[in-house]
């Protein structure tokens, strides 16, 4: 595959320092898969994206997490425990709309095979599966995701660089009338020690008029092909770290997603479904740990940590931007005839070069 320039590579000056792939899988442990789905003569562009916090260990160890929903206009399997309990166990999977189902469930046997010996007994598996809606450049009613698709991307799933714009999940999504999909970026934070915060997003929302890169009306600079009046998108931000965090510092963190996602000119449209998870593969405790009378966990203090903010709302915009900059252009599926164009990312180079020259 032909490799595209990321928004770093363009010449556009994010700030903060990255991690060696600038990618979620920075943080060590996390991998990442894909399954893309594109039949043309069917209308078909979709996909699945799987997310393994802990890789393929065979250990059932949760992660510890934290959940916002800015706008409820969408679906996260799981949150409400996460809420409750401030942990999950096992993959985050991000599809279409009427996927859930099907991820779901190969997730849940995903789990089972996965963790044999935690299954042995009365166990329960409950993963994290999440949406947003690609039916503009695909046919979202023939159900075209199955079990299989979903199986196949936890399986594929990797450390190491991530693959950008129409892949997995991503395939079929539209951000700011731009082809969007899947982006991500870290940042490396020291707080007595040196951590890694990472994002990975489903960038799926926002309209022409409000994209603003690095504070620049790229919006209005860019006028042409627009094929939305209003928001009618969603997005789904996932936040990784490896710093020691409690349940309620995660829930903190998880809602800087919507400040990281405003960062691109987004106002939060309503009908859009904005849905944040943030964990932490740090203070690892398996799950025989929950009948023991007496935990100790050591967590940093929450007085500390505008850094972790920061460093996640740096992320979350530039994984923003590196979804627009991997795509090109899809015709849609409805109306017929349409065309999703891509970023021109030399238009968007040239921008950022006369401040260089300056």
């Amino acid at each position: 595959m032909t490799h595209k320039p990321r928004a770093r590579e363009l010449g556009l000056p994010f700030p903060g320092t990255t991690g060696r792939n600038n990618a979620i899988t920075d943080v060590q442990g996390v991998e990442v898969g894909f399954c893309t789905l594109t039949d043309r003569t069917k209308g078909v562009r979709t996909g699945v994206t799987a997310i393994l916090p802990r890789g393929k260990s065979n250990d059932a160890i949760p992660v510890w997490a934290g959940h916002y929903a800015l706008n409820g206009n969408g679906e996260m399997t799981g949150a409400h425990w996460i809420d409750d309990a401030g942990y999950f166990l096992g993959p985050i999977l991000v599809s279409n709309t009427h996927a859930i189902g099907a991820c779901h469930s190969a997730a849940v046997q995903w789990m089972i095979d996965t963790y044999a010996n935690h299954f042995k007994g009365q166990a329960w598996a409950m993963p994290v599966v999440a949406e947003t809606y690609d039916g503009f450049l695909n046919n979202v009613t023939t159900l075209s995701v199955k079990p299989e698709h979903a199986r196949a991307a936890l399986e594929s799933a990797q450390s190491g660089p991530v693959e950008e714009g129409s892949t997995g999940g991503g395939n079929g999504m539209i951000a700011y009338e731009f082809k969007g999909g899947t982006g991500t970026s870290s940042r490396l934070v020291t707080l007595g020690q040196t951590y890694t915060v990472a994002a990975l997003v489903q960038a799926n929302f926002g309209i022409r008029p409000w994209l603003t890169i690095l504070g620049k009306p790229v919006g209005s600079l860019m006028p042409e092909d627009r094929i939305h009046e209003d928001e009618t998108g969603s997005v789904i931000v996932i936040i990784a770290t490896d710093a020691p965090l409690s349940e309620l510092s995660l829930r903190a963190l998880a809602k800087r997603g919507a400040i990281g996602i405003a960062r691109s000119g987004t106002i939060g449209g309503n009908s859009s479904g904005d849905i944040f998870m943030a964990f932490t593969t740090a203070n690892p405790q398996p799950m025989s740990a929950r009948v023991e009378l007496a935990r100790t966990v050591t967590y940093l203090n929450a007085e500390h940590l505008n850094p972790i903010y920061q460093a996640a709302v740096e992320a979350i915009d530039e994984a923003v931007i590196n979804a627009l900059v991997a795509g090109e252009d899809v015709p849609s599926v409805h109306p017929h005839g349409r065309i999703c164009r891509a970023i021109n990312v030399e238009h968007l180079r040239k921008i950022f070069a006369a401040d260089q020259r300056a």
